[in-house]
């Protein structure tokens, strides 16, 4: 008598036996997976023990990323040192300031007072505003500073191109914060494909799901909720997906189309009797998914944009105050928001490889998910794990990492990336050779062309050729 199986066990008999993992929901293991061992994904334990001399940077912009990259520097002083800051948020520029124990003739408004005085450091470390990144990277380059500047390189393509040519006259070091190249979920990827453990690459799908607070915090809310003031959604957010992307191929990108647009946050979808503000009695506030008083104070979600005082228990007025002033007290349907919600891309590379980009704001979870399919086998990953499946043996092999548990990552964002980029920068500035680093200004200029062009490809409605010339 054959014993009664359930429809859950059928369908994970089913997926056992295809060697195939659904890339749905928030984990890739929930089925087949939890059946076989993880092999750790190897990561390189941070820190320059060659490096003699720290190398000394100025940060231009003291908001989340400047003290993401200027905290390496707390953890490992003998190789970075933080000598002056620039801006004009007084609260951060003072907290900034006594974090890193900043004299107060290093300490300036604005970038443009910093190259006012003589070069008096290694590098500047640039995470201004995206509109605020190329005046201060081509002076920092005329005054022969090396750079680390954060995405997006600036918000035009000439702009992009003249730093590209400055860094090349000058002979400075510019790396620019691709950090997905640097987290070693991502580097073993390419390292499996480079190795032709899938064969020859075929084609690849690539998922961003933003999570719909995220997405209504920075784009609809937040400071890239205009594109026309910063950049458009596809290099604000996903300039570090087109540049993986481009990494993970390793070939040249021909052409692409590029469909999306702003489908729900705007005022005709605004609920009946909704007011301006969260905080003005909104009727339908306690129902609505993306109530300011919910995410920001009820939770406590999202608050590091806020500069809080330092009495604890003022804390709660304070952030009350901030939502009756700032657009993060403001309804999500009346903003002056323009960037797409939704956004897809599919792009043609050199040998005949497709590559399919999707980013979607309306998801319950973060974490990039990719599929990877080659001649002899495929890749399914979600950031935190991947598994791979062998054709020709039907073998399936699942590797996991999590950096939060290895010595020297915790605090490092995007899977390890952000520290492993600015280890790898200061060994390439000490050492003064660009070829350290795997994003240079010349390698990672060409997603931001490709997200040029997919922006023209999305409001043109047409096939849009990459020329990289």
């Amino acid at each position: 008598m054959k014993k009664k199986v359930n429809r859950r066990e059928a369908v994970k008999n089913m997926v056992v036996m295809a060697g195939g993992i659904p890339l749905i929901g928030n984990s890739i293991s929930n089925l087949a997976a939890n059946n076989i061992k993880a092999n750790p994904i190897p990561v390189t334990p941070l820190g320059n023990r060659d490096i003699k001399n720290p190398v000394t940077a100025i940060v231009l912009g003291a908001g989340s990323r400047g003290n993401t990259y200027g905290n390496y520097g707390l953890k490992f002083s003998n190789e970075l040192d933080i000598v002056g800051v620039a801006e004009p948020i007084e609260i951060r520029n003072e907290r900034f300031s006594k974090k890193h124990n900043i004299p107060e003739e290093n300490r300036f408004v604005t970038w443009e007072h910093v190259f006012e005085k003589p070069k008096f450091a290694d590098a500047v470390i640039i995470t201004t505003p995206d509109d605020l990144h190329y005046g201060p990277c081509m002076k920092a380059l005329a005054m022969g500073y090396d750079v680390l500047l954060e995405k997006p390189i600036a918000p035009t393509e000439k702009e992009c191109r003249d730093i590209l040519a400055l860094a090349k006259k000058s002979g400075r070091i510019v790396a620019v914060c691709h950090v997905l190249r640097y987290a070693p979920y991502f580097i073993k990827l390419k390292e499996m494909i480079d190795s032709g453990t899938v064969g020859e690459l075929v084609s690849i799908q690539h998922l961003e799901p933003i999570q719909h607070i995220h997405m209504s915090h920075s784009y609809v809310r937040g400071n890239w909720h205009n594109s026309k003031k910063t950049t458009p959604i596809i290099l604000a957010k996903s300039c570090h997906d087109l540049d993986i992307l481009r990494w993970m191929v390793g070939k040249p990108c021909k052409s692409i189309s590029a469909f999306g647009n702003l489908k729900w946050f705007k005022e005709t979808n605004a609920p009946k009797g909704s007011t301006n503000r969260c905080t003005d009695g909104c009727p339908v506030e306690s129902e609505c998914p993306y109530s300011a008083l919910k995410i920001y104070h009820r939770d406590r979600d999202y608050t590091y944009v806020f500069d809080f005082p330092e009495d604890k228990s003022k804390h709660s007025e304070f952030i009350l105050e901030q939502l009756r002033t700032t657009n993060y007290g403001r309804c999500v349907y009346k903003m002056e928001n323009d960037q797409p919600d939704h956004y897809v891309t599919s792009m043609e590379f050199e040998d005949d490889i497709t590559v399919n980009f999707s980013m979607e704001a309306f998801t319950s979870y973060h974490g990039r998910r990719t599929r990877i399919m080659g001649s002899h086998g495929d890749i399914v990953g979600d950031m935190k794990e991947f598994v791979h499946t062998d054709f020709l043996t039907n073998k399936v092999t699942r590797w996991d990492v999590n950096v939060e548990d290895v010595s020297n990552y915790k605090n490092s964002g995007h899977g390890g990336g952000d520290y492993a980029l600015v280890s790898d920068w200061i060994r390439a500035v000490n050492k003064q050779d660009p070829n350290l680093l795997t994003s240079t200004i010349d390698a990672s200029i060409e997603s931001h062309i490709i997200g040029f062009k997919a922006e023209k490809s999305r409001l043109t409605k047409q096939t849009v050729a990459v020329d990289l010339n």
